[in-house]
This record gives C-alpha cells, structure tokens and sequence, in this order.
C-alpha cells in the first residue's frame, strides 16, 4: 500500500500557491484495510475514506467507464491492482494529473501537466474527459482562476464537438450553477463565459447572456458598444471590487433585456431594465439559483437605471425605491445593490477609474430616510383610528425629510 498526494495541491505547489486542500490516492489497498486503519469511509458511489485524525481524504486508485450521458453515467472500479498512472488517466486536466509521494518524493507526471504549467496551458488529458460535460465547466471555471492560462486548442475542439454532442444538455442545475458560481468569485469570471461561449456551451446554459453579444448600445454612454463586452466588462468589474457572489451574479445579467431590444430602435434599450427582469425569473429557476442571488440579482436588474440617475430623481421617487429595496431592514443588500450598480457604470471603456458618487448619495439618502420616527406616526394614526393611513403617512413624512436635507 502506497500513499501520494494528487491533484490541485501538486498544481498549486508548483505554482508557488497556497495549498488548502490536500486530495490523497492509495494504490493497493482494499476498503477494508483502510478501515483497519481507523479510516472512515464516506459516500457510496465510491471508496473515499476520512483520515482519523487530520480528517483530510483519501480515495482508493480506481478507474471509471462511461455508461449514459451525462456526468452521472459511470461505473467506477477500485482495487489493490489499480495503478497510480491509472488512477491519474481518469483526471481532466494535465495540470490536475500529477502526484507527490507521501515522503516528499519526485513529482510523478506521466501526462505533462508539468510542461503545461510552464507553458500556462489547460490540456485534456486523454478522450475521456469527453465523458464528463461537468468539466467543460470546470476548464472554462479554471481559465478564470488561472488568467494567464490558454485552452489548448484540441481540447476547445473537444469541448465543441461535446457540445455538438448534447453532452451539456445532460447536465443538472445543481452543477451548472455550482460551477458558475465558482467562476464568479475567481479573479477574472469573464473568460470562464467567454471560453464556455467559444465552445458553444453558454449558448445552451444560458442562452440570455449569450444572446447580448453584438447587440449595440449608444457609444456615448457605453464606449465599448457590444453589449455583451460591456457584461464581460462589469463581472471583471465586480469581482476587482472584491463584491459577494449575489452583487457579481447581479452585475452577470444586469442587462439580459437588451438581447431582447427590437431592431429598429438599436442602440437605444428604452425599457430593457422591466425585459431583464422578466428573463431573469426563469433564469433563476432554470438554474435553482439560491434565493439570496435570485433577489437582489432582480432588484439590480429593475433598478439600477434609476440608480444611476440619483440626481436627476424626485425625493418621491428616491423613498420609494429604497422602500421597495427594504432597505431599512436589509441594510446589507442594499449595499450589495449599489456595489453592483457601481460595478455596471464603471465596466465600461475608459470608465474603470471613474468616481461613483451616487453611492453615497443613495446611503446619505437612506439614513435620513431611517431617521423618520415612523413609531411616533404609526402611534399618532393608532390614536385618532386612521391606522390604514399608517403607511401612507411614514411615506410622506420620509419624502419631506429627505426633500428637506437637499440630498436629492
């Protein structure tokens, strides 16, 4: 029995990375030695086992065959006779294909991950990784992590003829979105959807994005005219601002309404921010986006036009949409909405070092709002039995203060 050290640690210590986590393959082993060990085993569809005490995993080498479409269609086989360069075949990437003895040996690469480190290349390692649409995913996800990184260009010719396939048509929301998710809180999420793109997978995944491309916008205000570039733009944006994944979810399909802007009014996008928010609802639920993403993903969408005209609004019209933004009670949200907003109007040619001083005018706006004693008013109608007025009246009285601090 032998143990090594595979994948992503080797990668990111040859990078000079932190390693976070540590994977572990042993070759000839049973489960049931393992479990003498004091190794505890964990999940079904294949031996991985707990260490006793760092409690870091350890799979037993095995091989797998595909049995069905998809990424759930594999039969795995396990044994002491399973090799390591076996057990490394069935890996996606070169780079993710090397292993490091237990005793701080020599890396063992027998498919040239290594010279692809060097060489800032993201190769398949043999064609099986067409079995699997899930790392069609995963590549497009590591071209983000790893920016200065090429696809090579026989396996972006074997992730388009997956997608040729209907590989990726197999593939459940759950993965999709965990995936994209994860590309989005790397360091540069656009190429994972450029790259999903150039091999036609964001075009069946999310057709909504993919369908900005090409669509023009007024080139004073967006200098960068392709509406699709400008997205690109803004992702990169928001994750340079360092904002959560539901503000950089927001800002990935802040504008999926312009795909939908008739022709004959091209570049103008009268009325897109209502179209976003109506592709956005099935989007979400296509993907079972998670309900904190999905929300203020749709407020970003409905509202971020009127954000970023906070001086030419009415204090009327500013009170309502905090109130419709919650923002009293979801303080947090909001200041994700607005980092959004600030990403979306900076994601643009020449804008990326521009002021965003509607940011603090929409929260200087918020606290006088929160400093109306609502409780005193809601008292005041309770007395003289106009309780119906209560809303109404804490309104009125948020839109005088606010017209009266001249933060509008």
């Amino acid at each position: 029995m032998k143990t090594y050290i595979v994948g992503g640690a080797v990668r990111d210590e040859l990078l000079g990375l932190p390693v976070v986590d540590r994977d572990h393959v042993v070759v000839g082993a049973t489960a049931e030695e393992m479990a003498t060990l004091g190794f505890r085993p964990v999940g079904s569809d294949f031996p991985v086992f707990l260490h006793p005490e760092t409690r870091e995993e350890y799979a037993l080498a095995r091989t797998e065959r595909k049995t069905a479409p998809g990424y759930r269609g594999f039969v795995f086989h396990a044994s002491p006779g399973v090799s390591l360069e076996e057990d490394l075949a069935r890996r996606d990437l070169t780079i993710n294909a090397m292993a490091r003895s237990m005793d701080g040996g020599e890396i063992i690469d027998p498919y040239g991950g290594r010279a692809d480190l060097s060489n800032r290349v993201l190769r398949h390692v043999s064609p099986a990784f067409a079995e699997d649409p899930v790392r069609i995913l995963r590549i497009a996800r590591f071209s983000a992590r790893f920016q200065d990184f090429s696809i090579a260009e026989e396996t972006l010719a074997l992730m388009q003829s997956m997608v040729a396939a209907g590989e990726v048509d197999h593939l459940v929301p759950e993965r999709v979105w965990n995936e994209m998710a994860r590309g989005l809180m790397e360091k540069r999420p656009s190429r994972m959807f450029l790259h999903l793109r150039a091999c036609g997978a964001l075009q069946r995944l999310l057709p909504e994005l993919d369908a900005l491309f090409g669509i023009p916008q007024r080139a004073d205000f967006h200098p960068e005219v392709d509406t699709g570039v400008h997205v690109m733009m803004v992702v990169d944006m928001a994750a340079r601002m360092n904002l959560p994944l539901p503000a950089r979810f927001a800002a990935l399909t802040h504008d999926l309404g312009k795909g939908q802007t008739p022709a004959d009014i091209l570049p103008r996008h009268i009325g897109h921010e209502a179209a976003s928010v109506r592709l956005l609802q099935p989007l979400c639920e296509r993907l079972r986006v998670p309900a904190e993403c999905r929300e203020l993903a749709l407020l970003v969408a409905k509202f971020h036009g009127d954000i970023h005209r906070a001086d030419h609004l009415r204090p009327a019209t500013m009170v309502r949409i905090l109130e419709r933004c919650d923002v009293l009670r979801r303080p947090e949200r909001f200041n994700d909405l607005l980092g959004a907003c600030e990403a979306d109007y900076r994601g643009r040619l020449g804008f990326e070092e521009k002021a965003y001083p509607q940011r603090e005018q929409w929260k200087n706006t918020a606290r006088v709002m929160a400093g109306v004693d609502a409780a005193t008013i809601a008292a005041a109608c309770s007395r003289t039995g106009h309780v119906a007025d209560i809303p109404g009246r804490i309104h009125e009285a948020r839109v005088a203060a606010v017209a009266a601090s001249g933060m509008h």
